[in-house]
């Protein structure tokens, strides 16, 4: 009679080094922190659909390289329509047109380089409430996810609201209501054509470019903003908020 084959003792599974563990162990805390900070950044888009921002990495930044700075929140009714409109003319034209890029805009600065810039407002908003100033392609990819993230959950004219709050347009100046006092002495409800043009003249070089005393290219570009907001309101372009 053949004898029964031996039964081999259970094998087993050989143990796991340090560096695997080590591995797996940061493997694990690095996806649970990607998605909380995931959970967090659409809890905070969620919330500043309805609650103003109370302040930005940029507006930071400038308080403590400089100590101060100026800002005072003010609702979209309470700011001329004029302003509104030359901030979209001279920054995003295609404002209410688009989802959140403008994907004309981005060609063209490819097609012209460096000296041109391709961000819609939308774009500007995720990064000035959300993120960093800087031209990180971290900080770029962060941008492109979260700016769909806000057309979705905000109205286009909250992304106004919100962008004409947090906009810099002076050295630790932040707001329209700040620099309508700053270079007016006057309120966002009372700026004219003239001065509301102006302020948008100033946005793409805050720190270089003076609203009071506008240098003949701010003058000339403000005339061109003006002549840019008459039209995309008489074209329907400023449909979407007002």
């Amino acid at each position: 009679m053949a004898k029964k084959a031996a039964i081999p003792d259970e094998i087993e599974p050989p143990q796991r080094g340090p560096l695997a563990r080590l591995l797996r162990w940061s493997w694990y805390w690095l996806w649970r922190g990607t998605m909380l900070a995931l959970g967090l950044m659409l809890a905070s888009i969620a919330l500043y659909s309805v609650v103003n921002p109370p302040v930005t990495m940029t507006m930071l930044g400038e308080w403590w390289r400089l100590g101060q700075t100026h800002r005072k929140w003010v609702p979209i009714e309470a700011i001329a329509p004029v302003m509104a409109r030359s901030v979209v003319a001279a920054e995003d034209a295609n404002f209410c047109q688009h989802w959140g890029f403008d994907v004309a805009a981005i060609r063209a600065a490819i097609k012209d380089g460096a000296g041109r810039g391709g961000s819609t407002i939308s774009q500007q908003v995720a990064k000035n409430v959300f993120l960093w100033q800087g031209r990180s392609w971290i900080r770029k990819a962060l941008e492109a996810g979260i700016t769909p993230l806000v057309e979705l959950v905000w109205s286009k004219r909250r992304v106004l609201e919100v962008y004409l709050n947090v906009a810099e347009f002076d050295t630790g100046v932040f707001g329209v209501h700040a620099a309508a006092e700053r270079y007016f002495n006057t309120t966002p409800d009372k700026l004219t054509r003239r001065q509301a043009a102006l302020l948008a003249a100033v946005l793409p070089d805050p720190k270089g470019r003076d609203a009071a005393r506008p240098s003949a290219f701010v003058s000339s570009r403000a005339q061109a903003i003006a002549d840019g907001a008459d039209t995309i309101r008489a074209d329907g372009r400023t449909a979407c908020w007002e």
